[in-house]
């Protein structure tokens, strides 16, 4: 029964090709094979019979993530609890050819997870213990289970943190899988810059260390980087089980301010302008008046409805006086006003929290609707250029906000790194709409490309962005990612359709 009811596992659905500017099906597109019974029993003597199931409701919790790509569910899930199940597993999907899609917290933005070919979920969250903290040598050890909020809550009494803050409690090690950054990445950089070691299990079961068995220095000249080839790779080279990451000391004091301003050419040309002064920030992120407006009907705030730039400052109380007072000075040069400051441990948390939360905020503007998220980054040089064109491009289409028969459209974005997001609440079943939102994503993607920037700069390639990588790295550039796809997972297992086609 089992065999003959997952054969079809994919309900009826529609996916947008930018280059072909037509839709397809998902379901046509997938092939999947049957799962043996002997399989099945074989992975639950692997990691336990309480650790296997086939119901429909885990299948589909574990077959999307947090984007608008239809729900692809596995045919199984497995859930190990230590790296040598994971290595049985992976040996065993191996051996049968059976597609391999490890599963985290879910709360990737670009079909990452999505079990499009069918085959095991492996579900890496009961790997949940902090191993090591090194207060001295500034680093950590985890496993894969373990959230950013949980590790930070552990630190709490150690003067430490964590800082690399993606909005969501993502897993740490689906952080790294993903190159994951956040509001904290104009200081403190993105995962790349801040893990030193990797645990990972090959699709063949073997595993490595990444930087060698216990090895957590700061830097290394021996041998291939082999821990940012991991780093980025989305599940599609290896199963990250293990991180040691950096750690960093909590700053002395900070300030929050958040300030509007006319247009978003003067915001931008702000932010260009703070960091050309060489101004140490902790974040500098902007949102549009339409996000604005959602986060104030949101979280009960009450900011003005303008383009806006929420600021956070870290360092010595007289050293963030000073840089206060010099940003202060840029923002009144280019037409700022209401220059609200939030000194207070709460009032800085609850400004954070009103920024994170505007996915949620922007969603309940319109019930029933699903988000579509977008992320482009390029040189700061070029930010205001790609945020004023990509303005352009949402009204030109008729994408006004949240307004009823219209797609919600919000600009926002770490824009310290010249990282911008466009977020997009939309009817999934409405093609039109579905239509005109990959458009406008599409034209920004190519316009950041253009201006010598990347389709992404922390969301990844998944399945939403597939043919934006070729145009990024050329035909050659593909290959060579190809063939390292092949050494490394030569039957195509792991995360198959992610990445590339």
């Amino acid at each position: 029964m089992f065999r003959r009811r997952l054969t079809n596992v994919v309900p009826a659905a529609v996916k947008f090709s930018h280059q072909h500017n037509k839709f397809f099906s998902v379901e046509a597109a997938q092939r999947v094979a049957p799962l043996t019974d002997g399989l099945v029993q074989s992975l639950q003597r692997i990691v336990g019979n309480n650790n296997v199931s086939q119901a429909m409701a885990v299948r589909e919790q574990h077959g999307k993530d947090e984007s608008y790509h239809v729900c692809a569910p596995p045919q199984v899930v497995a859930f190990a609890e230590s790296v040598e199940q994971v290595s049985g597993v992976a040996r065993l999907c191996n051996e049968h050819r059976v597609p391999l899609i490890p599963f985290g917290s879910g709360t990737g933005l670009e079909g990452g997870i999505n079990a499009i070919k069918g085959g095991v979920c492996l579900d890496v969250m009961k790997m949940d213990k902090i191993l090591a903290v090194h207060p001295e040598d500034f680093d950590c050890q985890v496993e894969c289970g373990v959230t950013r909020k949980t590790l930070n809550n552990y630190l709490r009494d150690t003067g430490l943190w964590f800082p690399i803050d993606p909005g969501a409690d993502a897993s740490l090690c689906g952080m790294c899988s993903t190159s994951a950054s956040g509001t904290n990445a104009v200081r403190y950089g993105t995962m790349r810059e801040n893990v030193m070691n990797m645990e990972v299990v090959l699709a063949d079961g073997r595993v490595i260390d990444t930087a060698g068995k216990d090895r957590r220095t700061r830097k290394t000249s021996a041998g291939y980087n082999l821990t940012n080839l991991f780093v980025g790779s989305e599940g599609t080279l290896g199963i990250i089980t293990k991180a040691t990451l950096r750690l960093h000391g909590i700053p002395e004091s900070s300030v929050s301010a958040v300030c509007s301003f006319e247009d978003i050419q003067a915001a931008v040309d702000t932010t260009v302008q703070v960091l050309q002064c060489g101004i140490p920030m902790a974040r500098i992120e902007f949102l549009d008046e339409v996000s604005i407006d959602a986060c104030n009907k949101y979280s009960n705030m009450d900011m003005r409805v303008a383009p806006s730039l929420f600021l956070e400052f870290s360092g010595s109380p007289k050293s963030l006086d000073d840089n206060a007072e010099i940003v202060g000075e840029i923002v009144k040069m280019n037409g700022g006003s209401d220059f609200k400051w939030a000194t207070d441990v709460d009032e800085r948390n609850l400004l954070w929290k009103t920024r994170h939360d505007i996915l949620y905020a922007c969603m309940a503007l319109r019930p029933g609707c699903k988000p579509y998220s977008t992320d482009v980054c390029v040189p700061i040089s070029n930010l205001p250029k790609v945020v004023v064109e990509s303005k352009k491009y949402i009204d030109e289409a008729g994408v006004i906000g949240p307004m009823v028969g219209h797609v919600g459209a919000y600009i926002l974005g770490h824009v310290g790194d010249g990282n911008f997001h466009i977020l997009f609440i939309m009817d999934h079943t409405n093609s039109h709409e579905v239509h005109t939102v990959l458009d406008i994503a599409n034209r920004v993607a190519l316009l950041a490309q253009e201006l010598d920037g990347t389709c992404t700069g922390e969301h990844g390639i998944g399945l939403g962005k597939r043919e934006l990588l070729l145009k990024e790295f050329g035909e050659t550039g593909i290959e060579v990612m190809q063939q390292l796809k092949q050494t490394m997972d030569p039957n195509g297992i792991l995360n198959p359709g992610k990445v590339f086609f």
